[in-house]
């Protein structure tokens, strides 16, 4: 496929490698400078963490593609996004010895596109002010762990698992995350670190029409409705309307208000599901450019939905500019009812940006004399955010982002309060009335605010901003039609993009006269690829967040994991379709003992299966194509097979994988390919459990085993792949492998 856009870039690939003991040097210093202590203060059971060895390995970094924007973008910057990947044979070694726990990485791969921008360019040398990397969206991340399980069954890790480690990495690595390298010093590194948003998208979550019915009654025969509800996606944040039971043409009325950091690049993701006890089906699939939507400023109007034979989604989507005066405050506030409505509730009118830098002078909390471990809480109305805990200091240095949206700031006051995590104590507070923002220049004020019922001299470094949220609308003529630019499934299915369904809180019905926008919650649960219809087979994380406490800043740099924050859903078993049941192994020996009846059997008396495994590191997938042959005759009109499989051990319901019913065939061809979100060293301590069956036809008695396979995963070739027949047996054990 040629993207005409992106570009290869040997040479940077040559120089990378060049480069590359250079960057590992680098690597290791960072990880012993830098995550080594922070690690040891992060929790009084990991005092005696330290790496043993850091080795990234001699296998460099590889730029695949190399993309630069040219339009839509500042004068003052240069934007890059380059296709990185790295699949390194690298060795970390580390060990908390207070546990006398060692483990350690074997390897690590990663791929992803990594976003690179030069800002500001200067008329010195070296013409570029600072370098910014991050990456737009979760990467591939896959490390190969030893020793994880002693390592997770330390005092303040045994909440954290594999998957949970993963997530906390990739999250730190995606926008509004970013490392940024001054390359002067006039550069305010503070404004390169956490920019202001480049605008904020207010989404109209307004109706549905004629979507497929997949709730369906007597075995399929009749055909039922839907339970419709959908996952909205900006960057990182993501929000999840309301179901509306049995509707095929439901009304949400719901709004939704997100930040976007970059464009080009980001897009609105909007996927529709059915919600089910069991595994939620797939109602459809749109994706929106938002540089078309700041284009337009205001889109009204119908989406026919992607990937579906049918269906339409309605949506309002307003693109809100950051203005750094109050002109159109009132304008604003009038067309949001605030003046109406209750001070904290309602649609955003400003957006309040806060840089907390330090503290000074802080008191010592309950024991004299002592360093206490301060943290700060920040709340607007009903919203809270807290920062990360400086431990044993009274001058702690947080270089934090917090964002707000504010409902109207003529009304509303922003709280601060300094509090030691150790003894749970307050160490300070102060009350900012958001009015005397209105009345500073630019509506930013940058100081030391002394602290109230804290020492003499205590005092906090903050830089705040305000920005009235405007729409600005564009004159237009009156026969201007427009209809935003829709960005359609590549032809590869593979390459669609992964979604899921997070649980989280639905927050209460708003009235469209009166909306209120829901909390948008972090990407970081397990994905479920939708282009197949099917669940991964790790369930997915339960999110749980405290309505009262604001998550609409969850994607900045202040968020952190805590187990308690994850509640996994309980797996639901799959009995009824499990023919690994003893009962259906011994009916097929039954049948065997008939069909034998004095006379020897060929080598493969229940046929043959052929199968093609291989896993894409690149998709993150256990990929199974599959052929049978010289099936046995189930009755006098042969059989319907099918196949189903599981990658034990989860033999959930929605880790079941199944094919169509081949009709009256004993040579069926499925022609349909299936696969299994896992990663490789997953998936090398997995088994594929793979059981040919009969379906017989509707209430029919002819149903049951026609034979079984089991093949432990544990190949060095599964990222290679192979094709290879195997026999089927009763209880899949022994297969044959035959060419």
């Amino acid at each position: 496929v040629h993207f005409p856009d992106t570009e290869r870039a040997e040479w940077l690939n040559k120089t990378v490698k060049q480069m590359w003991p250079f960057i590992c040097q680098f690597i290791e210093k960072l990880f012993r400078e830098t995550i080594e202590p922070a690690v040891r203060g992060a929790n009084s059971h990991l005092s005696t963490f330290s790496f043993t060895k850091i080795d990234i390995g001699h296998q460099p970094l590889r730029i695949n593609g190399v993309k630069v924007y040219t339009e839509n973008v500042d004068k003052r910057q240069i934007i890059l996004d380059l296709q990185i990947s790295f699949v390194g044979n690298s060795e970390i070694d580390l060990e908390i010895k207070r546990y006398f726990c060692r483990a350690g990485v074997k390897s690590i791969q990663i791929h992803g596109t990594m976003r690179v921008i030069l800002e500001p360019l200067i008329g010195d040398m070296p013409l570029i002010g600072a370098l910014s990397l991050f990456f737009l969206r979760k990467p591939l991340l896959e490390i190969n762990w030893t020793g994880l399980t002693n390592l997770l069954d330390v005092p303040g890790l045994n909440g954290l698992s594999d998957t949970i480690i993963l997530d906390i990495i990739s999250n730190y690595l995606v926008l509004p995350n970013r490392i940024t390298v001054p390359l002067v010093s006039e550069v305010q590194i503070a404004q390169l670190r956490f920019p202001i948003p480049k605008g904020v998208l207010r989404i109209h979550f307004i109706e549905a029409q004629d979507l497929e019915g997949k709730d369906t009654y007597l075995k399929g025969i009749v055909k039922g409705k839907s339970d419709p509800y959908g996952i909205i996606r900006v960057g990182n944040q993501i929000f999840q309307s309301k179901v509306i039971k049995e509707n095929l043409n439901p009304k949400w009325n719901e709004v939704y208000e997100a930040l976007v950091y970059e464009h080009p690049g980001q897009e609105l993701e909007i996927e529709l599901f059915d919600e089910d006890p069991d595994k939620d089906d797939f109602l459809g699939s749109l994706m929106i450019d938002l540089i078309e939507v700041e284009k337009e400023r205001l889109l009204d109007e119908w989406f026919t939905l992607d990937e579906v034979s049918k269906g339409k989604l309605h949506l309002k989507l307003e693109w809100l500019t950051l203005m750094p005066n109050a002109e159109n405050l009132d304008k604003v506030l009038t067309s949001i009812r605030a003046d109406k409505d209750q001070a904290n509730d309602g649609l955003s009118s400003a957006l309040l940006i806060l840089y907390l830098d330090s503290a000074r002078n802080l008191p010592s909390g309950k024991k004299i004399n002592s360093n206490p471990n301060p943290l700060v809480l920040l709340s607007v109305g009903h919203k809270a955010q807290e920062s990360k805990i400086r431990y044993k200091t009274n001058e702690p240095v947080w270089e934090e982002n917090f964002t707000f949206f504010v409902h109207n700031p003529k009304r509303q006051d922003l709280e601060v309060e300094v509090r030691d995590e150790q003894h749970q104590c307050s160490l300070g507070n102060f009350k900012l009335p958001l009015s005397q923002l209105l009345e500073s220049e630019d509506l930013t004020m940058h100081q030391r605010f002394h602290l109230s019922n804290s020492g003499p001299n205590s005092t906090i470094n903050m830089k705040i901003a305000l920005r009235v949220l405007s729409l600005e609308k564009q004159a237009r003529s009156p026969d201007h039609q427009h209809s935003a630019q829709v960005k359609r499934p590549s032809l590869s299915k593979d390459a669609r993009k992964s979604s899921f369904k997070p649980q989280v809180p639905v927050s209460p019905t708003p009235d469209l006269n009166k909306p209120v926008p829901a909390s948008p919650v972090t990407d970081s649960d397990k994905k479920t690829e939708t282009a197949e219809k099917s669940q991964p087979p790790n369930a997915s994380p339960q999110w749980t967040t405290d309505l009262s406490r604001s998550s609409s800043s969850l994607h900045a740099s202040n968020f952190s994991y805590s187990p308690s924050h994850l509640s996994v859903k309980e797996p639901t078993p799959s009995i009824a379709s499990d023919i690994s049941l003893p009962i259906a192994t011994q009916e097929l020996r039954q049948r065997l003992r008939q069909l034998e009846n004095g006379t020897t059997l060929g080598q493969s008396p229940l046929g043959q299966i052929q199968l093609t495994i291989r896993h894409s590191s690149q998709r993150n997938k256990l990929i199974v194509v599959f052929f049978c042959r010289n099936l046995i005759a189930f009755s006098e009109e042969g059989s319907d097979p099918y196949v189903r499989m599981y990658l034990l051990p989860d033999k959930r319901r929605s880790g079941r994988r199944k094919t169509h019913v081949s009709k009256k065939t004993l040579n069926p061809v499925f022609d349909q390919i299936f696969d299994f979100s896992v990663s490789l060293p997953e998936v090398q301590r997995r088994t594929l459990d793979v059981a040919v069956k009969n379906s017989g036809g509707f209430l029919s008695k002819d149903k049951g085993l026609l034979g079984k396979l089991l093949i432990p995963l544990a190949s060095e070739e599964l990222a290679k792949g192979w094709t290879q027949w195997y026999d089927l047996t009763e209880d899949g054990t022994k297969p044959h492998g035959s060419s």
